[in-house]
């Protein structure tokens, strides 16, 4: 029983924000590409397989970001006592854990057509990569929005089997969409990343955070709006965006705090509630 917990505390299987972050992004582009004109089945089944795989390749992720940073770990507040940082869990185990869900989610990726397939199995260095980044970069919560949101592709591909312009404005927003709400996760652990080196957009706009926010919300947004125009969209989808335009406004950007860590991990999760407010617009343009 013990080793279960410590593998459900290394894979953050009890905070579900992460993979549900990272399944979103799939369902908007799986829900942009599909036909529901033809049989719904396939659509639930993809949409299954992807949420499975999602929090596979989220723990997985979790695993080679703590092997990768165990070092740092030890030294910030909120992450010293992680199974690796703190000992409980062995590095050759923790990358036993890895390989077995790779190879469970490569078991799902094989239900999906050849492009699909490709395009997943190279957007691996990308994901075993990013604990990297901010060791060497201001931007590490760039490379974590192209990583996090490449299932929007992989959830277009999945039907079409070829890259869209329109999917990829969709996409490109996306990454502002990730590069904001990470932006706001990072001010928990500001402190203790700037006295041992680590970078992170958190650092390098802290003294003009909000500012940032609007930006990168704002990109979202228009790429939202253009992309809907793109699709044909009908007006029932730009009115349900009003929804999480009042969410970003009046819980991200006007309550938000870098000085209040509690403040930001709020914020940060309310961005699964978020998520499902864009699917429900997309799948609303798709539908009605």
């Amino acid at each position: 029983m013990s080793q279960i917990k410590l593998f459900v505390e290394l894979t953050r299987l009890k905070k579900p924000i992460g993979y549900m972050l990272l399944f979103w992004p799939c369902a908007w582009g799986l829900t942009l590409a599909y036909d529901f004109d033809v049989e719904l089945n396939l659509y639930f089944v993809y949409l299954i397989f992807f949420f499975l795989g999602s929090i596979l390749m989220r723990s997985a992720g979790c695993i080679v970001n703590d092997i990768l940073d165990r070092k740092f770990d030890k030294n910030v507040f909120r992450t010293k006592n992680r199974p690796i940082a703190s000992g409980k869990v062995s590095v050759s185990l923790g990358l036993f854990y890895v390989i077995s869900l790779c190879l469970i989610s490569l078991l799902i990726l094989l239900n999906f057509n050849f492009f699909t397939i490709l395009l997943a199995l190279g957007s691996m260095p990308l994901a075993f990569t990013y604990p990297l980044m901010k060791r060497y970069t201001y931007w590490p919560q760039l490379f974590l929005g192209i990583t996090f949101n490449y299932g929007l592709v992989l959830g277009w591909t999945a039907i079409h089997e070829e890259i869209n312009f329109v999917m990829l404005i969709f996409y490109f927003g996306a990454i502002f969409w990730t590069l904001g709400y990470d932006t706001i996760y990072g001010y928990q652990d500001i402190k203790d990343d700037e006295i041992i080196g680590l970078k992170s957009t958190s650092i390098k706009f802290k003294n003009h955070a909000k500012k940032f926010l609007i930006i990168c919300y704002t990109i979202f947004f228009m790429s939202l709006i253009f992309g809907g125009f793109l699709m044909d969209f009908k007006i029932i989808y730009y009115l349900i965006l009003i929804i999480p335009l009042i969410h970003l406004s009046f819980i991200q950007i006007k309550k938000f705090n870098s000085l209040n860590s509690d403040i930001c991990l709020k914020i940060f999760k309310s961005n699964n509630f978020f998520g499902l407010l864009i699917f429900a617009s997309i799948l609303a343009g798709k539908i009605i």
